[in-house]
Order: structure tokens, then C-alpha cells, then sequence
């Protein structure tokens, strides 16, 4: 079973175990009625077969026959555990204990789990501490309940430490056109959150289906079109933020490298995707590789690995795809992320800075818990923090992923459904732990002259310190889309050899009302007297000092005049029509000698060069308004020759 699976069985059968403790105790189990026994016999057998809902009934009716009967109470409360109804399990346990509290000290670890099972995590440690004190435990017993003793300090911790945030979880079941009476989980959506793509098991087989939202509603789930799905299992994938790319984990196929291996399948243009193809030796080993997630841009690929190299059991890598398509030899996270334990089903946000993961080897509730950290702009991570109760629980959490909102979160989920198993749920993050909410801009670059769609390369930095948060390639028509997200000022580029690059900037540090921008771009050629407008470029209030926020922009400019050696430009200047016109010129002309000295500065001949102020002349905006005046105060460039 995938180890992103939100389906995890924690058995605590102590149905036959000799007590710790046998003195003072007034029950007798030799005692117990014959019919009872024979009764609680069958329910026991059931249980072993996964029986549940029958072995309770019988339990039950034996409980009736004799109420003494404390086997039967504590074999019910372990079915009860079993399929995590807890409340009823911690009933069980408090009515036998409180029938003969001797008898039940060997049962004080497995009521603590149960009460920390329903979120009550002081009642929980308390009973573990009354578990450990007993005489003479035995080192494995010692073990046991130290471990959940740190897992129910730590719960405490969290719980004082995010008392007053005010969060409710309240998961949502997707409904009947997502959810079936088989088995939905690992979910994957789009950037627009109008495409989700899940694995859905029938009858062991597992195969990739598709819901569409129209309107806010999500449409009747269908198995993806084309050559994904096979007769053999297809499962763990991501759909990239445009969705033209799906990577799935493949196990046990022909030509895999190792026992599960990555592959890719590419959307074709008729809507149905493509064979899928082996992602190649780098990526894949003899070892297990899976759960992948991609960045934003398509540029990273994180996935589980039990390679040689790691930290634990599974760690998370990363590998970075190069120009020419291929991927690089994967890097491990490190151990700020990694641990000795197992740590996987890593989800990428949209803001290409926030990770989601699951990990046993991070101190939690229980088992295995999902985390969130975000990377830092030298490529670092920070420390990675438990998303806390409910949503992490004593039991197994899979994985989850995180819309472009950066609030609501979907994942699978079996608590709340026995019958079905695992469905698709969703629900929204506590304010703590939310990814960055996430605009994105897309179009298509086109030559000006000819209208012909240009390859081309699309790149987002933040203006203050100069970040790149992405770098991607248009498709081979020009068509793009790059992700925004909200809290940074960006300059947006596009760059293709042989044209003037392209340049725009978003101002996100505040709410706004679009969730996405349309911008076809036409790149025009490198020739006499094609001229941009540099976007990008911020000078002092009234003065000619070149803010820091420019030189992202302005390296560009060093570039382009690098790679075309030949390149002759003028920089031109231009003002509002604030203050004196002879004034204006004057402070134009000396922008324009502040663009050129960094020119020169970096390395590029002056010749090249020529500067000249137009103050307030040209204008291309209304001066009468704050939005035409900043319109007017810009800086270009024209090519003189080439």
C-alpha cells in the first residue's frame, strides 16, 4: 500500500493477555459464563477476520449474558479501536476499570491511546504515567509507554501554545460525484482549482480519474482519457499547476528500474494524455521511488526515495530539470526536513515556497503526522511544524495537498466513513500553517511582426531583493502560465534570443480583486528602432538615485548587451508633468545617465550607450490622474543598431 495513504488499522487485541497484576482483584476470568464465553469465542474469530461490525454484535451480546464479563469489555474496546470509533472505545475501557481498577492496570496504556484517539491528550498522559509506574515492566512495555508519553506531552504542548486561534476542523466530504463506494485518495488539482485528478481502487486495481468543477460544482469523476491508465497500478501522482504534465508512481512495471519507479505522461492536445514514459536512471534506482510533486514552474521535482545516501527509512529529494529537459541528479533535503525515521508525500504549493510532508521521524501524535515548511531564498528550509490536532491524530496521516488560495486543503480520509473506506475530503488550514494564496498570469509570446508563437523563457523575481521564485519555458506555440504569490512585489521577464526581452511588474503585497492575469506578450526582434518599455526601474522621489529594486531589471539589460555584442541602445527618460518642464528634462536626462553609468559598471563599453531626458514630453498616460502620471514617469529602451 502506498505510504501516502490515509489508511492505517492500529490493533490493540488484548484479548488473551495474561494480567500484570493479579492480586486484590475480584475478577475471575474462569469465572465468566459458559454461554458468554463461547459467544465472546465467535466474536474474537470474527475480529481476526476483519469482521468488525459482527464481532461487536456478538461482544455485545455476550457483555449481556454475563455484565461482569471485563474480556468482553476490553476485547470490544480494541474492535473499537480498530476502526477508530474512540469515544466508544473509551466508554468500554471506564466501565471495566471502574468494575475492578486492579485487574485493569494492564490495560492503562491502551485506554490512553484510546483517550488520546478522541483528544484527550491530559487524561491520556495521566494513565500513561499510572502505566509506567507499575513494578517490574518489562523494557518492551517501558518503551511503549515512554514513547506515548512524549506524544501526548508534545500534544499538550501544541494545544497551549495555539489556544487562542480560534480553528475548527471541519472536513467536508466531496460528495458522490468525486466519492464511491470504492477507494478515493491521493488527490492532485490544478492551479485554477477547476481540475482534480485521484486514484481511485476497484477490486485492487488502482487507475487515475478525472473531475471537472464547473460553475463551483465538481462534475462526475471519469477515468482519465488516453494511454494513462493501464491493467497494472497507476498510482501516487501529481498534475502539474497548468495541468499538461501528470508524474504517477509506477510499481513493478517491465522496464522499471527498482520496484516503483516514476513516470510522466504529457496532455495532448485533444484532451487525453499520452503513453507514459520512464523518467530515466537519474531519477529512478533499484531502490522505491514515489510520491512526486511538482514545482510550480515545472523546474523541481520533489519525491520519496529509499536510495542510498538518506537519512532514514524514505526521505524526500529533489531533482531540477536542466535546459535540455533532462533531470538532474536528485539532492537530498537535508536534515532540517529529513530524519531517521520515514518522511515523504511531499506536495509543493503553488507559491513554490511552502512544502507539505508527512513524517514519522518528526516528534507527533503517534504515528505519522504532516508538516509544513517553507524554503528560504538561499534554498535552505526552515524547521519543519506539526499541523497539530485534529488534523493530525494518533493514527497514520497520508497526505494532503493545498489549493492556490493557500487555505483549503484536500486530502483522503477513513475516520469518518467505515462502510466506503477512504474518501476525498476537504477542508481549510489553520491560519498558522497556510501556504501563501497564489495568483497566476498567463498568455502566449508571439514575434510582433509575424504573430507566430516564440518558445520562450518566462521569469518571476521579487523587486526588493532581487528573488527568483520561478524560471519556466513556454510550450512550442508560446503558450505560458506562471504562478503569483501574494505578499512580494514582482518583475516579470521574458526573455528569447534575437528580441528585446519583455518586462512587467505586479504589486501583490495587498489583497486584489483578480485571481489572473492575461497578458499575450509580442516580443519584437532585435532591430533598429524596436524599443521596450522598462518596467522595472525605480528611482529616489524627485531624484535620480537608482533604487536597489532595479538592478534585477537592469541585469537583464547587462545580459542582453552581452549576448549581442553588437547592440547599440538608447535609454531614454521621461517624467510627469510635476514641477517645472526645464526641470524636468534635467531630471530626466540625469535617470537616463544613472541607467547608463550601471551599464557601464557592469562591464559594458559606453560607446554602446546614449542616454537623453524628454522630461514631461511623450507622455502616455493622463497626467490629470496618480495612475497616468506613473505611466509617464518611465524609462525605455530603442536599439540604435544591431
Amino acid at each position: 500500500m502506498n505510504r501516502c495513504i490515509r489508511l492505517s488499522f492500529t490493533f490493540y487485541i488484548f484479548i488473551f493477555t495474561l494480567p500484570l497484576v493479579t492480586q486484590a482483584q475480584w475478577y475471575n476470568p474462569d469465572k465468566v459464563n459458559k454461554k458468554a464465553a463461547t459467544i465472546f469465542e465467535k466474536a474474537y474469530q470474527e475480529a481476526i477476520e476483519g469482521k468488525y461490525n459482527e464481532s461487536i454484535t456478538h461482544v455485545s451480546e455476550a457483555i449481556k449474558i454475563d455484565p461482569q464479563y471485563l474480556d468482553a469489555y476490553y476485547a470490544r474496546a480494541s474492535v473499537y479501536t480498530i476502526i477508530k470509533n474512540y469515544k466508544a472505545a473509551v466508554g468500554d475501557y471506564e466501565a471495566a476499570i471502574q468494575k475492578d481498577t486492579v485487574y485493569a492496570r494492564e490495560y492503562y496504556l491502551s485506554y490512553a491511546i484510546v483517550l488520546a484517539g478522541n483528544g484527550q491528550f491530559e487524561k491520556a498522559l495521566a494513565f500513561t504515567n499510572k502505566f509506567l509506574a507499575i513494578p517490574n515492566l518489562n523494557e518492551q512495555n517501558k518503551k511503549a509507554g515512554n514513547t506515548r508519553k512524549k506524544s501526548f506531552e508534545f500534544a499538550l504542548q501544541f494545544a497551549a501554545a495555539h489556544q487562542n486561534d480560534g480553528y475548527t476542523f471541519n472536513p467536508i466530504n466531496m460528495g458522490d460525484s468525486i466519492n464511491s463506494g470504492a477507494l478515493e485518495y491521493l488527490p492532485s488539482i490544478t492551479v485554477d482549482g477547476n481540475k482534480m485528478i485521484f486514484n481511485r481502487r476497484i477490486n485492487g486495481d488502482e487507475d487515475f480519474y478525472e473531475s471537472i468543477k464547473v460553475n463551483g460544482v465538481w462534475q462526475n469523476a471519469l477515468p482519465v482519457a488516453g494511454k494513462l491508465n493501464t491493467n497494472l497500478n497507476e498510482g501516487a501522482q501529481n498534475i502539474s499547476q497548468d495541468g499538461e504534465w501528470l508524474i504517477f508512481t509506477g510499481c513493478n512495471y517491465p522496464e522499471g528500474y527498482g520496484s516503483c519507479d516514476l513516470y510522466i505522461s504529457y496532455k495532448n492536445k485533444n484532451g487525453t494524455w499520452s503513453e507514459a514514459v520512464n523518467l530515466g536512471s537519474n531519477i529512478n534506482t533499484n531502490a522505491w521511488e514515489s510520491a512526486p510533486s511538482l514545482s510550480p514552474d515545472k523546474r523541481d521535482l520533489y519525491f520519496s526515495s529509499t536510495r542510498p545516501g538518506g537519512f532514514g527509512g524514505s526521505d524526500i529529494w529533489v531533482s531540477h530539470r536542466n535546459a535540455n529537459g533532462s533531470w538532474s541528479s536528485p539532492e537530498n533535503l537535508g536534515p532540517t526536513v529529513n530524519t531517521s525515521g520515514d518522511d515523504g508525500c511531499a506536495f509543493m504549493h503553488a507559491d513554490n515556497q511552502t512544502l507539505y510532508f508527512n513524517s514519522n521521524g518528526h516528534q507527533g501524535y503517534g504515528q505519522s503526522d504532516l508538516f509544513v515548511t517553507h524554503k528560504n531564498q538561499n534554498g535552505t528550509w526552515q524547521t519543519p511544524q506539526n499541523l497539530g490536532y485534529p488534523i493530525n491524530t494518533i493514527d497514520d496521516e497520508g497526505s494532503l495537498v493545498v489549493a492556490a488560495d493557500g487555505i483549503t486543503a484536500y486530502y483522503a480520509s477513513d475516520k469518518a466513513n467505515n462502510n466506503n473506506g477512504l474518501d476525498l475530503y476537504s477542508f481549510n488550514l489553520p491560519k498558522a500553517f497556510t501556504a501563501h494564496k497564489t495568483w497566476w498570469v498567463k498568455g502566449k509570446i508571439f514575434d510582433k511582426k509575424t504573430n507566430i508563437g516564440l518558445p520562450s523563457t518566462v521569469e518571476l523575481a521579487t523587486i526588493d531583493a532581487g528573488w527568483v521564485v520561478s524560471t519556466l519555458q513556454t510550450d512550442e506555440e508560446g503558450n505560458y502560465l506562471t504562478t503569483l504569490p501574494q505578499g512580494e512585489n514582482y518583475a516579470f521577464s521574458v526573455n528569447r534570443k534575437g528580441y528585446l526581452f519583455y518586462s512587467e511588474n505586479f504589486s501583490l503585497q495587498n489583497n486584489i480583486a483578480d485571481s489572473v492575469y492575461t497578458i499575450n506578450i509580442a516580443l519584437q526582434p532585435l532591430e533598429k528602432s524596436a524599443s521596450i518599455t522598462l518596467k522595472n526601474i525605480f528611482f529616489e522621489s524627485k531624484l535620480s538615485t537608482l533604487q536597489t529594486a532595479s538592478f534585477t531589471e537592469l541585469n537583464k539589460v547587462v545580459d542582453l548587451l552581452k549576448d549581442n555584442s553588437n547592440l547599440t541602445i538608447l535609454i531614454s527618460g521621461y517624467t510627469d508633468n510635476v514641477g517645472k518642464p526645464a526641470d524636468n528634462i534635467v531630471l530626466s536626462q540625469k535617470r537616463a545617465q544613472a541607467v547608463i553609468d550601471y551599464l557601464i559598471s557592469k562591464g559594458i563599453d559606453g560607446k554602446r550607450l546614449t542616454g537623453k531626458g524628454f522630461g514631461e514630453n511623450n507622455p502616455v498616460g493622463n497626467n490629470n490622474t496618480e495612475v497616468g502620471k506613473a505611466q509617464n514617469r518611465r524609462t525605455t529602451l530603442s536599439v540604435i543598431s544591431n
